[in-house]
Formats: structure tokens, C-alpha cells, sequence
């Protein structure tokens, strides 16, 4: 298929066909890449210890900053690449291209010098204590190289799927999981380098997926690569970037402050072994909501193009199969932690205190966990239409309006029991808000759609 027909595709092609071209290499390349993340963990958890799993879950938020800043670009780049190019407009596809790579380099050279410098308060502040602390710094100080790769290898892997290539872009993903795979507990086990080791095995394998990436949009024959010329900032290229990636960037960004109240509210009520559950809960329900933000990833060019070219039967159908799919997929999570949690903990420890404590809090967190799917699909449908203000309310909810109200008011109820109840009750808030936001602009739609065919048909 030449580079024409991959683009063009995306406006002919049945929509089932469509979303499982792209999206089936955007969730395994994600689902891998997330899997090699708890397994990372899995090795931190059985080799160094249930301390350190605990200082792993104090570098979260440090984590969501590095990708709410590469997000913020590659994201936003990736929905304006598809809407441009179902407008015809090859021509600014380069220059999104070329002016985003800038930003992105920008945005990551400053916050890793910021995390640097002030590598232990930032740790403090989200609720490292003397026991965690140094886990977390070794493995933050270890890690900073590679959040600057991890960005260009996820934002770019985005923009390659949505210029027609999907499953190279997966196999960008294999290759970091690949190497971590084996890196990971060479680094831990053989060479004793304990946390730092899966720090460092991080790096490289995202370097390397890294390079693979940015090879491909330096060569010429692609429909949309590297040009003299586009590297150039341009207002007109970058606000429309910016707007639509602030969504997923305020998600990263909320997810930093709401993993900072967690971890300080579940130490206060619970003590490490509680910050360790918390870490736990994370990791296991991050798999299947990657799941999901893989599937909205296949999602994206197939909406952003049709909404382009103004075919809005095919964007409608793309959405109600996309969000079936990932209800589906967080139903299997809330099932899960209501039947096996302590089967599902045991994966990362033996400790029987820290088994206690994710057992029961995995039963009360992932109690409504079934809506979040439909939740993250509207919010991305939103975002792949250029919606930028939707997109940010719709990702302020969760996190933001419900979320962190709900963690300062029900542990003074509940105590410990209340931060675990603050989950399903954000859950179930912010579908309520998707459902009805979603309707206003379906309705929207397909007034659109009924004026396009009334003027079709004069």
C-alpha cells in the first residue's frame, strides 16, 4: 500500500476493519509496554522488598509530570496531524511535525533539570517518608534520562500511527518492552544494582525505541517526515497543538497532585504498607486502562480524519464500538477485585501485612472501576474532534472536581476506608457528566450531518 492509500483509507475503509487495523497494534504495543512495567515491579517488589515497592509508588507523580509534558505535544500534534490530513492539508502535517519535535525537547530538557535540582523536597512533598525516600530518590536520580526519551518514543509512536502507519508503531513499542524484559532482572538480580537497575534498564530500552521513531519520520519516503523548514515556531502551528494536548496534559498533571494527596492521606491513616497498596492498585488497574487508551488511540485517527472530511456516520459508529470494547475491558477490572485481590497482590509480594491491606482495598476501589472505560473514551472523542474545552473539563472531572473533594472529606468519615472509598464515588460522578456531555454534542453531530445531506441533495 503506498502512502497515499494508507491516508486515504482512513475516509473508505469499513470502520471495523479501521479500528482493528489501528487499534489492535496500539493496544498490544501498549499493553506490552505497560506490561513491562509491572513487571518491573514485580522484580522491584520480590527482590528488593515491600520498602521499595513503596518508593516506587512515591515516584508516581514525578512520572505523570514527565508525561502530561509529552503528551501535552504529542498528543495534541497527533489529533491535529489526523484532522489536517482529512482536510487534504499534507503540508501543515510537516509543519505540526517539525514544530512539536521542538517543543518536545523544550519541555523535557526543563523539567528533568527542574527534578534534579530538587530531587528530595519534590519526593517529600509526595509523601515519601525515611524508610521510602531513598528507594525513590535512587530510582528517580537513575530515571531521569530516560523521561525525555520515553516522551519522543510515546509522542511520535502517536503521530505515526495517525499518518497511517499502525503497526509500526507497535513495533516500536515491542522493542523498548523487549529490552526492558531482559535488561530489567540482569540489572536487579545478576548485577545487584537493586532499584536503580530498573531505572537504568528503562532508559536504554527507551532510547533505543526512541531512535527507532525519530528514523522513521527523518525518512523521505514517508507521506509525512522530517522537512527543512517546519522547525521553525510558528503560533498559528503550536496553539491548536497545545489546546487540544492540554487534556491529556491536565489528566498527567491532575494525576501528579491526586497521587500526592493519596499517598501523604494513606500514609497518615495506613503507614507504608498502605502507600505500598496504593501502588498496587495503581499498577494492576493501569494495565487495563492503557488497554483502553490503546484502543482510543486506534480511535483517534479514525475520528479526527472522518471529522475532517465530514463523514459523521463513520466518526459516530467509531465511537459507540470504541467505548462497548472498553466498558467491556473495565468490567473484567471491577470483576477481578471483587473475586481474586489477594490473588492479584500476591503477584507482587509475600508480605502478609501488605497482602491484608491490597486486598481489601482493591475490593472497595475497583467496585465501580466498570465506567471508567466509557468515561476515558468520551473524553478522548472529544479531544480526537479538536474539542479542546470539552476535553479539558471531561479530564478535570475525575481527578480534579471529584476526586480530590472526596479525599479531603471522606477519610474524616471513614478514616483509611474513606480514601478507598473515594474512587468508585469519582467514578461514578464523572460517567454521569461524560453521558450527558456526550449527548449535547451527538446531537450536535448529527444536526451537521443532517444539513450536509440537505445540501448534497440541492
Amino acid at each position: 500500500m503506498d502512502n497515499l492509500e494508507r491516508l486515504n483509507e482512513l475516509g473508505t475503509a469499513p470502520i471495523g476493519k479501521l479500528l482493528w487495523k489501528y487499534s489492535l497494534p496500539a493496544v498490544v504495543g501498549i499493553v506490552v509496554m505497560s506490561i513491562y512495567n509491572v513487571i518491573d515491579r514485580i522484580f522491584i517488589g520480590q527482590g528488593v522488598g515491600p520498602d521499595a515497592i513503596a518508593g516506587l509508588a512515591i515516584t508516581f507523580p514525578v512520572m505523570n509530570v514527565s508525561v502530561a509534558f509529552g503528551v501535552l505535544i504529542g498528543a495534541g500534534a497527533s489529533a491535529r496531524t489526523s484532522i489536517v490530513l482529512g482536510q487534504g492539508n499534507k503540508r501543515m502535517a510537516e509543519e505540526i511535525l517539525g514544530n512539536s519535535i521542538v517543543m518536545t525537547l523544550l519541555f523535557g530538557t526543563f523539567y528533568v533539570g527542574m527534578f534534579a535540582l530538587f530531587m528530595d523536597p519534590v519526593l517529600r512533598l509526595f509523601g515519601a517518608s525515611d524508610r521510602s525516600l531513598p528507594y525513590a530518590h535512587d530510582f528517580m536520580m537513575y530515571i531521569l534520562p530516560g523521561l525525555l526519551m520515553n516522551n519522543l518514543c510515546f509522542s511520535y509512536n502517536n503521530v505515526m500511527r495517525a499518518t497511517g502507519y499502525p503497526t509500526k508503531a507497535m513495533i516500536t513499542m515491542f522493542i523498548g518492552a523487549g529490552l526492558n524484559v531482559i535488561l530489567a532482572p540482569i540489572f536487579i538480580f545478576v548485577l545487584g544494582w537493586g532499584i536503580k537497575g530498573a531505572a537504568i534498564a528503562t532508559d536504554i530500552s527507551m532510547g533505543i525505541s526512541a531512535a527507532f521513531v525519530l528514523l522513521h519520520f527523518c525518512n523521505k519516503k514517508n507521506a509525512i517526515h522530517f522537512k527543512r523548514g517546519t522547525f521553525r515556531l510558528r503560533r498559528k502551528v503550536l496553539m491548536p497543538i497545545i489546546a487540544i494536548g492540554a487534556a491529556p496534559c491536565i489528566v498527567n498533571t491532575a494525576g501528579c497532585l491526586v497521587n500526592a494527596i493519596i499517598n501523604n492521606t494513606v500514609y497518615r491513616y495506613g503507614g507504608d504498607s498502605s502507600v505500598a497498596a496504593i501502588g498496587i492498585f495503581v499498577t494492576l488497574t493501569q494495565l487495563l486502562v492503557t488497554f483502553v487508551i490503546g484502543v482510543c488511540m486506534g480511535m483517534q485517527p479514525i475520528v479526527g480524519y472522518n471529522y475532517g472530511a465530514r463523514h459523521f456516520d463513520r466518526l459516530k459508529k467509531a465511537f459507540w464500538l470504541v467505548a462497548a470494547v472498553s466498558t467491556l475491558a473495565c468490567g473484567l477490572g471491577t470483576l477481578a477485585g471483587q473475586v481474586c485481590p489477594r490473588a492479584m497482590a500476591r503477584i507482587f509480594t509475600n508480605d502478609i501485612g501488605l497482602l491484608d491491606a491490597s486486598e481489601h482495598a482493591l475490593r472497595i476501589t475497583t467496585s465501580m472501576f466498570w465506567v471508567a472505560g466509557f468515561q476515558i473514551v468520551a473524553t478522548n472523542f472529544f479531544q480526537s474532534l479538536g474539542a479542546a474545552g470539552k476535553s479539558i473539563f471531561m479530564s478535570l472531572t475525575r481527578q480534579i472536581i471529584f476526586l480530590i473533594p472526596m479525599l479531603f472529606t471522606l477519610p474524616n468519615l471513614w478514616k483509611l476506608d474513606g480514601v478507598w472509598m473515594s474512587f468508585p464515588f469519582s467514578d461514578a460522578a464523572a460517567v454521569i457528566v461524560a453521558a450527558v456531555l456526550l449527548a449535547i454534542e451527538m446531537r450536535q453531530i448529527t444536526k451537521m450531518e443532517a444539513q450536509q445531506k440537505l445540501k448534497l441533495a440541492q
